[in-house]
């Protein structure tokens, strides 16, 4: 059974498109983004031009631009019925995946294609890595090799900030990570003042997470997410990509001053390549087997990626 070109199997919860028929879906549409733009909107290692942002992420701003209205609508008739004062109710939508798959890049992508069509052009980017605990906390908890692994992250202050941005308050401090220190920001704060939608992106974004006592939490994450994306890929072609990304970082950012990798720059190339996959093999590995992968089949739509960053498929879940 097909729907457009899209494949859809009659017994599966997805219908899936390959790229043409993807980029049928609004191929009349023009795109809002100027090259320059689309080039500082790159993140590091990944495949990102004119055509795919046209071909994969148009598309998908405009079926998110779809969903956003009709949640609008559907605030406003709820205030008409319960004769409320209106409020703004942001639209949220998580985007999950594994290191180095390149979510950041379609996080910040998304966050700037959305903002260009009408109706909601504020719409804010926050990262769950803010809410990582402070490294002195995952020292003190023998957690700091577990670092991005669910219990490396205060559960509690991101459900209560999404918690807070859906009951309309004003003015929410969220804190900031610095990738730079490798540790939160004393003191630091991106604060979220009702936005039309707000993207969040993160590992974690889509599990469900335990309590300290090993039980299902009463809230879930996914109880504030209305639109969800997991950017997938084979796991030997993110490998790659880290290791990669690793090296590139070695001979630029981890030779700043301050840098918490500072140690790694002036490793030898084939000892680097070494250390990265250690840390795959330990770390991002690990997690992503145990904890971010099997989060792929909660999201509302996937996007699948090649081993040249580009993505091939798209599945999108049924109504």
């Amino acid at each position: 059974m097909t729907v457009g070109n899209g494949r859809e199997d009659g017994a599966s919860l997805f219908m899936d498109y390959d790229r043409e028929s993807w980029r049928a879906l609004v191929d009349a549409t023009p795109l809002p983004l100027t090259e320059l733009e689309i080039e500082r909107l790159r993140g590091l290692g990944d495949m990102l031009d004119r055509d795919e942002v046209e071909t994969v992420y148009q598309p998908l701003s405009r079926l998110l631009n779809l969903y956003v209205g009709a949640a609008q609508q559907l605030w406003s008739a709820q205030r008409g019925f319960l004769g409320s004062q209106p409020s703004q109710v942001p639209f949220v939508i998580a985007v999950a995946g594994s290191v180095a798959v390149g979510k950041s890049t379609t996080s910040r992508l998304l966050t700037a294609l959305l903002a260009r069509w009408p109706h909601h052009p504020r719409v804010e980017l926050v990262t769950t890595d803010g809410f990582l605990h402070p490294n002195a906390t995952l020292i003190e908890r023998s957690l700091l090799q577990r670092k991005g692994f669910p219990e490396s992250y205060d559960r509690r202050a991101l459900v209560r900030f999404l918690a807070q941005l859906k009951a309309g308050r004003r003015e929410i401090g969220v804190p900031v990570y610095s990738h730079h220190t490798y540790d939160v920001v004393p003191d630091g704060f991106q604060v979220i003042d009702q936005p039309d939608i707000l993207v969040l992106e993160g590992l974690n974004v889509l599990q469900h997470g335990l309590t300290s006592h090993g039980r299902t939490p009463r809230v879930l994450l996914s109880d504030f997410i209305d639109f969800s994306v997991y950017v997938d890929a084979h796991e030997a072609d993110i490998k790659r990509w880290y290791v990669e990304r690793f090296l590139t970082l070695r001979r630029t950012a981890f030779t700043k001053p301050g840098s918490y990798f500072q140690r790694y720059a002036d490793l030898p190339e084939d000892q680097a390549e070494a250390v990265a996959a250690e840390i795959w093999s330990s770390v991002n590995g690990p997690n992503l087997e145990q904890n971010i992968a099997p989060t792929r089949s909660r999201a509302k739509l996937v996007l699948r990626k090649g081993p040249d960053h580009s993505v091939r498929s798209v599945r999108l879940r049924r109504l």
